[in-house]
């Protein structure tokens, strides 16, 4: 899609709906399994219901909302198959970003990038959103500069629906924990980006997204839902 026709897409109502209510579900202000109330939200919006319906068509074709067959749309909730899948696509594309930005990045992104190294902060209960917040912008400072526009576009959307899962991170028992180490390799890989070694730069990624708060999600869930379905077939 070009930039002019980008540019309409997000001039009209229907598009501004729709990135309103994509914010408010990465952000939590509606959480998983919540029903949006159509008529409440055009009226809140200042639309009518058109455009509104147009916006949840968009996001039930991305997977943020579920729409029955009478109209009832809720979000999407989350899962351990969903977290396992995020987090196996991260660990295919970031990498290989991360790569491309060791051997592209500008003077400017390196700037950018030293920029958002400094707001970094432990991604912990203690920290909440802020160090959500600080831990993307980092990441994207990278990635961007592998000036790869599909590529930055996927890991986008994928950082979108993966902060969901960061969040409920924030309230498991991992969630409490320092996380020094990963703080620390974010500051190490850094400077490999920047000295241009991106082979060291990839690895050093990976390892990173393996012990990740969000890999740990992953394994919790999936632990609880082992758990649910054991009962389940326990009592039936």
């Amino acid at each position: 899609m070009g930039t002019a026709s980008t540019a309409n897409v997000f001039s009209s109502k229907g598009g501004l709906a729709y990135i309103e209510l994509r914010q408010r579900i990465t952000s939590g202000e509606l959480p998983p399994g919540s029903r949006l109330s159509q008529y409440e939200l055009a009226d809140e919006l200042g639309m009518s219901i058109t455009p509104l319906r147009e916006a949840i068509r968009r996001l039930a074709s991305e997977e943020w909302v579920e729409m029955d067959t009478h109209r009832d749309v809720r979000v999407a909730p989350m899962s351990a198959d969903e977290a396992r899948q995020l987090l196996e696509v991260r660990f295919s594309l970031e990498p290989s970003a991360t790569e491309l930005a060791a051997l592209r990045r500008t003077d400017r992104e390196v700037a950018a990038m030293r920029a958002a190294a400094e707001e970094l902060l432990p991604v912990t209960r203690t920290w909440g959103e802020e160090a959500i917040a600080a831990h993307r912008a980092f990441h994207r400072a990278i990635y961007v500069a592998s000036h790869n526009t599909v590529m930055i576009r996927l890991l986008d959307d994928l950082w979108d629906k993966a902060d969901r899962y960061r969040r409920i991170g924030l309230e498991l028992p991992a969630g409490a924990e320092p996380r020094t180490l990963d703080l620390n390799q974010h500051y190490e890989l850094l400077e490999l980006v920047i000295s241009g070694n991106g082979a060291a730069a990839s690895a050093l990624v990976r390892s990173h997204i393996r012990n990740s708060l969000g890999a740990q999600v992953t394994g919790a869930l999936e632990d609880r839902e082992r758990g649910y379905y054991s009962t389940t077939e326990r009592s039936a």
